[in-house]
């Protein structure tokens, strides 16, 4: 019997973590304290978005990439919404457009200039308003330029169309607070962990349950899905409480294929899987390292490949697309940590270490570009379409042509699945909810007042009847 450790040959097993230079970090950022377990973060090839702590509303602020050291105290910032933000992303198809969610029930849309914020913004291109409680995540579709998803805390996910500004369909079957949701690499199937201990694949346009599990044994957190391989990738808690990870196939969510339990601590794991490659990163909230493993279609499934330490906690992390990375120093993935308490935004770069300077195709394959594949319409008439591929050795320099145009929205009702989701929806903020009071108040000051005047105007006309009825026997 052999008793040797089975390796496995793997292009990706000596990948190190590079933290960026002083200089080449962003400095003097006041990142915000909130406890929503997101990231805070949302990073392009252009702009680093970071939502910061701010009196009276929710804001973050948008940096050059290239823009690094310390950031002036002024710093323009955009703050148009009326409670914390909660989630920003940043449109895959347009690199100057990002999305942001907050604690006032609004979900906004906004166009960032050339060059960044020059003086803060309060207007947005995009205000859509449906949610009647808080929106806590947004995602942009990874094929549809126009399509945005956003899940509030009224425990349902409404499907924007940016080119009416409009929701377009409601998804409502969960119970409880959705903690995550993921696309596969086309678009046509969603997958959500929810606090009700479910993870449930869901086929977004109609909105049906096509797999769920009840997860009695491991509690999903967060969810993401693996690229092509049908497969999907859960972080969460044992029923010992130990931080977890489990792989399921999507066509059969029964039973998880394997589960790993990865350490004992209590932070949130975020996963992040890199689908060129087939890495999957794990950054623990709260933690220091970042693990990474490579997955594979047959057993082992998971195989660890190492880890990359730091002693600094972090509150978030941001990733940068694959058309950003410095593919001459055979870069494969970069984070942007949060520090909180430095105030900092630390580059880590993944690096495959190679003694050529040539390009290295076989680790950078033709990944998404940024060309969408459809169009809003055309997704929600039922089309699918995998990605538009782009080549990093030539592709990653090629401007972007599109541009994105805001529809002209008139006032009226949003009507989705017969519900008016404009109906009822509440005040975003106590000043708010103190106006409508007493605009109400006034409403019924002046009813009253116009109801006693009409009381007496009937009288008056009664008596003139009567009167009229008296007087014409006397004629006759």
């Amino acid at each position: 019997m052999s008793w040797r450790p089975t390796y496995r040959s793997s292009k990706f097993r000596n990948v190190y973590g590079k933290v960026a230079n002083r200089e080449h970090c962003f400095d003097g950022i006041p990142i915000t304290k909130n406890v929503h377990d997101n990231h805070f973060c949302a990073v392009n090839s252009k702009f680093v978005a970071v939502v910061t702590e701010s009196a009276g509303g929710g804001s973050f602020i948008v940096i050059p990439v290239s823009q690094s050291g310390r950031l002036e105290s002024h710093y323009p910032k955009v703050c148009g919404h009326q409670g914390n933000v909660l989630d920003i992303k940043w449109n895959p198809f347009f690199e100057n457009i990002i999305a942001s969610c907050s604690e006032d029930t609004s979900v906004r849309v906004w166009e960032i200039p050339e060059g960044g914020l020059r003086r803060n913004m309060t207007e947005a291109v995009l205000e859509l308003y449906g949610h009647s409680r808080r929106v806590g995540l947004i995602e942009w579709h990874p094929t549809s330029s126009g399509i945005l998803f956003s899940a509030g805390y009224d425990y349902k996910i409404l499907i924007w169309n940016l080119e009416i500004g409009e929701p377009v369909k409601m998804i409502d079957c969960h119970t409880d607070v959705i903690l995550s949701m993921s696309f596969n690499t086309d678009g046509s199937l969603l997958a959500t962990s929810c606090k009700d201990k479910k993870l449930r694949v869901i086929e977004p346009r109609s909105g049906v349950v096509l797999q769920q599990a009840c997860c009695k044994n491991h509690r999903v957190n967060r969810v993401v899905f693996l690229g092509n391989m049908k497969r999907l990738l859960t972080t969460g808690v044992s029923r010992w409480n130990t931080r977890q990870i489990a792989l399921w196939d999507q066509e059969d969510l029964s039973m998880p294929i394997v589960e790993e339990d990865i350490d004992g601590l209590s932070g949130l794991l975020f996963p992040f899987y890199d689908a060129d490659t087939h890495m999957l990163y794990l950054a623990g909230k709260g933690d220091g390292n970042i693990r990474y493993f490579e997955i594979t279609t047959e057993k082992p499934y998971l195989q660890y490949l190492m880890e990359f330490r730091s002693p600094a906690p972090q509150k978030g992390l941001g990733v940068m697309p694959k058309h950003g990375l410095d593919v001459g120093a055979c870069e494969v993935f970069r984070f942007y940590k949060l520090v909180t308490l430095k105030g900092l935004i630390e580059p880590i770069s993944m690096i495959v270490p190679r003694r050529s300077d040539t390009y290295q195709e076989d680790i950078y394959p033709m990944t998404a570009g940024i060309e969408p594949a459809l169009s809003a319409g055309e997704w929600l008439s039922g089309i699918n379409r995998d990605p538009v591929l782009m080549s990093l050795k030539e592709g990653y320099s090629r401007p972007n042509q599109l541009v994105f145009k805001a529809p002209v929205k008139e006032k009226k009702s949003m009507v989705v699945n017969g519900i008016d989701l404009l109906e009822n929806v509440p005040p975003r903020t106590e000043n708010e909810l103190l106006r409508m009071f007493f605009r109400q108040q006034d409403e019924l000051r002046r009813l009253k007042e116009e109801l006693t005047t009409k009381d007496v105007r009937i009288r008056q006309l009664e008596l003139e009847l009567n009167n009229l009825k008296n007087v014409s026997p006397n004629n006759v």
